[in-house]
């Protein structure tokens, strides 16, 4: 494995963030829990879902410190699970869900990516090559869970709130 590849995942994964911080920092209550019609999912699910995600492996799988969603007591804030980030929810229930504060979730989001780019930008080989299991995928490397968990899903979950927004919003894109 090389320093290529590990400096590279740190910049993506922050350029990444970068665009989420771009594409939330004007919604508002009403644009995050629109719910699109033709069985889309609405803005709240979709970042909920990945940040949440992102969250609980990074912080919870990967270091086995508690994640910043519990740390902040923001499950107790927005009268949310503590566990749960929406994996497994059905249409129906992910169509229902709503957050309560565009403005504190965005809070909760820059901080836990703060804490995800601290620890991405110093792993190290020995680290990112570490086997871990992540529920209901199984067992990877730290290097493949950053690449697929983090990144790619990431990304898949960006481009979902960009036509959400642009649905209720006059600019929804967060690159132009």
């Amino acid at each position: 494995m090389s320093d290529d590849i590990l400096a590279y995942l740190a910049t993506e994964l922050r350029g990444m963030h970068g665009l989420y911080e771009r594409v939330t920092v004007d919604l508002d209550d009403r644009q995050l829990n629109h719910v699109p019609a033709g069985g889309h999912q609405n803005i709240a699910f979709c970042l909920w879902h990945y940040v949440r995600t992102e969250d609980n492996v990074v912080q919870w799988v990967f270091q086995r410190r508690p994640t910043v969603w519990l740390d902040g007591g923001w499950d107790r804030k927005f009268g949310l699970e503590p566990k749960a980030q929406g994996t497994g929810f059905s249409d129906d229930e992910a169509r229902a869900f709503r957050i309560k504060g565009a403005a504190d979730f965005r809070e909760y989001m820059l901080d836990a990516f703060r804490r995800s780019e601290q620890y991405v930008a110093a792993l190290t080989h020995d680290e990112a090559a570490r086997r871990v299991t992540i529920k209901p995928l199984g067992e990877m490397t730290v290097l493949q869970a950053v690449s697929g968990m983090c990144v790619t899903h990431g990304y898949r979950h960006l481009g979902e709130i960009e036509f959400a927004k642009g649905l209720v919003a006059a600019r929804g894109g967060a690159t132009i």
